[in-house]
């Protein structure tokens, strides 16, 4: 048994993709392939962190990739410190026993802060006049100068939004190979597959070529493993599944007169303040807050009434599925197989806030795929996009208002549990002294002690 370890999360790879990653096929090849369960919501946030501590949710409490902060009135989406997550990680328990093991987190969610060695994390530079510009954050800071000289500034337009493509998974795996001697485990989190298989879907010719791709450049990294006796395990958060039905939840709460709205120069905006029921909308789940207890039932009663609701969990629902934490919605809604979630709340597209046709992750109160695509029915799109680029590069303000408000051209989501086992999670590991058919994502922290040399029990 290796004593370094290389844990490589490849976001949303599934059978169905691996039948086109010889690179990736030949780890299991040499070790062992099992089925991987996931957690309710199958979303990033959640599921790294369950990988982690061995935790669900309601113990950890990452209860989406955002959730309403009662205790601040606001709707926060992919916030990064660490002790967000509750409950000790898989390297805290390993130095119980290995004082002064080393670890490396390369783009893992949840990573300010935290206790590994050494960490590299997206994070914009907001200047002062409204700009944003491409950065991470590293520990030590020092290490942040060198990548850049090295590999140049984290490539954070083509890690999400329109432009996102395999440079930044590019970026990401080079700054792998550079960390990876000096650790004896590193975490690296590589996400393309998410970007075309969300796009077109997971069968798409696109999609096959996203797979294609992502594993000629996962080659290097893996032949570096196998040069430096490091054991691999990769593994997946979730499966994309092919969808075409978006569900305006919060839409239908505002027709029925529980969602409300304010008005400023932006546009409309949700008020979390005076709703008495709105949606945090994260994939395939919605989390939903009700104000009164009274009216939980006149909410549950009208979401299950909605077309491409599958499930509406109550408090017992959610206590079966791991979610019952304070910061999960008052109701969790999990959508049908074909169906996903959009966080809309205006009625009239002229009174979109200015925010929704932007990539702006932090001010939306919800997930929004369409985000990874230019508005298809604007013809001008690419021009007037090439002409805020040139603001930008002079120095002056700008706003890449490119987003399309039709959320149709949608084709793959996640986050329910999984159907079919050719677009569910797998894990892959080349010891084949750890094998097991099958792990639940609560499982794979004691895979992690076991190569590491910890008895899990311990």
């Amino acid at each position: 048994m290796s004593e370094k370890i290389l844990v490589l999360d490849v976001v949303g790879l599934t059978p169905n993709a691996l039948a086109h990653m010889p690179h990736l096929r030949a780890v299991g090849a040499g070790g062992f392939r099992a089925e991987l369960g996931t957690v309710l919501p199958a979303v990033t946030c959640s599921v790294q962190s369950t990988f982690l501590t061995g935790t669900l949710p309601s113990e950890h409490g990452a209860v989406g990739n955002g959730w309403f902060f009662r205790d601040l009135g606001e709707v926060l989406l992919w916030r990064q410190h660490h002790r967000l997550v509750a409950g000790e990680k898989v390297w805290e328990t390993i130095r119980r026993s290995r004082p002064g093991y080393r670890v490396a987190n390369v783009c893992w969610w949840y990573a300010m802060g935290s206790s590994v060695d050494t960490t590299i994390t997206p994070r914009p530079v907001y200047h002062a006049d409204g700009r944003k510009a491409p950065d991470c954050w590293t520990w030590p800071p020092e290490l942040h100068d060198h990548l850049e000289a090295e590999l140049g500034p984290f490539p954070l337009f083509t890690y999400w939004g329109p432009t996102a493509s395999i440079a930044s998974s590019r970026w990401i795996i080079a700054a792998t190979r550079r960390l990876m001697p000096d650790h004896d485990m590193t975490l690296a989190y590589v996400p393309h597959l998410d970007y075309d298989h969300q796009r077109f879907g997971p069968e798409s010719p696109q999609g096959v070529r996203a797979a294609k791709d992502l594993d000629a450049e996962l080659a290097p990294l893996l032949d570096d493993a196998r040069a430096q006796g490091v054991t691999v395990v990769v593994l997946s958060e979730y499966g994309i599944t092919p969808v075409a039905q978006p569900v305006d939840v919060n839409r239908a709460l505002r027709r029925a007169g529980l969602l409300h709205v304010h008005h400023n120069a932006t546009g409309e905006l949700l008020d979390p303040w005076t709703s008495r029921a709105f949606a945090v909308a994260d994939h395939q789940v919605a989390h939903v807050y009700v104000h009164d207890d009274a009216d939980l039932p006149q909410v549950a009663a009208l979401l299950r009434d909605l077309p491409g609701v599958e499930q509406v969990l109550d408090a017992e629902g959610k206590a079966e599925a791991g979610l019952d934490h304070d910061r999960a919605g008052d109701l969790v809604l999990v959508a049908e197989p074909q169906a996903w979630f959009t966080y809309y709340y205006w009625l009239d597209d002229a009174n979109a806030p200015d925010f929704a046709r932007a990539v702006d992750i932090h001010k939306k109160p919800g997930y929004d795929p369409a985000e990874l695509f230019m508005d298809p029915k604007d013809r001008w799109v690419k021009a007037r996009a090439a002409t805020t680029l040139l603001r930008k590069k002079a120095g002056l303000r700008y706003s890449m208002q490119v987003v399309p408000l039709d959320p149709s051209p949608v084709r793959g989501s996640h986050g329910r549990l999984p159907d079919d086992p050719e677009f569910a999670p797998v894990l892959l590991c080349d010891d084949a002294s750890v094998a097991r058919e099958s792990l639940a994502a609560t499982e794979v922290r004691d895979l992690l002690l076991e190569l590491a040399g910890v008895d899990p029990g311990s």
